[in-house]
């Protein structure tokens, strides 16, 4: 029976309470002729027991930070590239982060290829490069470089598209200038049903729903890069939300995406959640002058402390770990782009995503105070940007 902490009283208290406990139960078990023993047998075998101190936070297997290069859906033939991190999580199916599987698709000019899912409630998919099409039992999407669609569960009653398990979405790539072939950059949230040992309700949480590149892009771009007091804007990025999400308004009711660009010289100071955010850099500015941060802890200055940097490839994908602190920076002259997927839904719709950012940390530091609360960090947000209107860039509302 494993106890985790390293204090000898806590481990001394630990064998204590586990040896009262099998007393207990052993004087406690009935004869075998009893009615019901057997069962109250077998099931007493599952059980463990851990002192409380020592076992509150319990030892697991960190999320690392990864870097997924572009080159996995720039060559090779037809097919799907997870980005699998299954075996540092000590998991027995696939997941980059404990609720998410993201994948590179890559689809060669003129070919097809089928994706497929058993119990996701989620899937999303960013056209990285190149047009085409996909066939799914709600009927059928055209795409182009920058869009980005979302599928619910959409049952069994519907025709199948293809044979790729029972939420089968058949891709065609019409062409591609550039690698010769088509790519998708592809999140759904089947391992945290698999860790459920759930399928989904028949009844859809939300209807497939487009996101088309041009009218994003035109919609980051009408926020002013300057703010009012005409120091660069390190922020500026839109939320996808939905019509079926109007609490936490997210892309799905458990996926959160945001579009964001990083202007030249600029960088975003340093930030941080409970959600895993699976980041894919849509455009990287000026090779090798735009990166991430990352570390677990600030300085007293607000930077962060013994920080490990991910530099943006164009295509690539980096995982930025939950409750790290992670800045943005861009010291190049050319903007980036920024998409980010997280499993942020579930914690947005638990009050528990407790976004951070350095400077409102810093100031209750200074003044004695330790926030415990997860509610949004209002002081910290961008009080001069006036909000845009809800459903801007939702579908119907383009």
């Amino acid at each position: 029976m494993p106890i985790y902490g390293t204090n000898a009283r806590a481990i001394h208290t630990a064998a204590m309470v586990m040896t009262f406990v099998a007393a207990t139960v052993a004087s406690m078990q009935c004869k075998a002729s009893d009615k019901g023993c057997p069962e109250n047998e077998k099931w007493g075998k599952q059980g463990e027991i851990y002192e409380y101190t020592s076992s509150a936070n319990p030892k697991m297997s960190e999320i690392p930070i990864r870097v997924f290069g572009p080159e996995l859906h720039q060559q090779g033939p037809s097919g799907v590239v997870p980005m699998d991190l299954s075996a540092e999580l000590q998991l027995d199916y696939a997941a980059t982060a404990p609720n998410l599987l993201a994948s590179f698709v890559r689809i060669l000019a003129g070919e097809s290829l089928p994706t497929g899912v058993s119990r996701a409630t989620s899937q999303l998919f960013y056209v990285i490069r190149g047009k085409g099409k996909s066939t799914t039992r709600a009927g059928d999407l055209t795409w182009r470089e920058g869009d980005l669609f979302v599928l619910p569960y959409l049952g069994d009653n519907l025709t199948a598209v293809c044979d790729a398990k029972s939420q089968c979405v058949n891709h065609f790539c019409i062409e591609d200038p550039h690698y010769g072939g088509c790519a998708l950059y592809w999140v759904h949230d089947e391992p945290l049903l698999q860790y459920l040992g759930v399928v989904p309700d028949t009844v859809r949480r939300f209807e497939p729903t487009l996101y088309p590149g041009d009218v994003m892009k035109e919609t980051v771009a009408s926020i002013p890069n300057l703010d009012e007091k005409g120091n660069i804007r390190n922020r500026r990025g839109i939320l996808l939300g939905n019509t079926a999400t109007p609490q936490t308004k997210t892309v799905t009711p458990t996926m959160w995406s945001l579009l964001n660009t990083l202007g030249g010289n600029a960088h975003q100071d340093p930030h941080k959640h409970n959600s895993v955010a699976l980041d894919l850099a849509v455009s990287s500015g000026q090779q090798g002058k735009v990166y991430s941060l990352l570390g677990r802890s600030l300085n007293s200055d607000g930077t962060i402390l013994e920080p490990q940097r991910a530099d943006w490839q164009s295509g690539g994908v980096f995982v930025t770990p939950p409750g790290w602190w992670h800045s943005h920076h861009n010291e190049g002259i050319v903007p980036a782009w920024v998409l980010p997927v997280q499993d942020a839904g579930l914690y947005t719709h638990q009050r528990t995503l407790d976004i951070r950012f350095a400077d409102g940390e810093m100031e209750r530091l200074k003044s004695g105070i330790s926030r415990g609360a997860t509610l949004p960090d209002t002081k910290s947000m961008s009080a001069d940007v006036p909000p845009m209107v809800a459903g801007t860039i939702m579908t119907g509302h383009i």
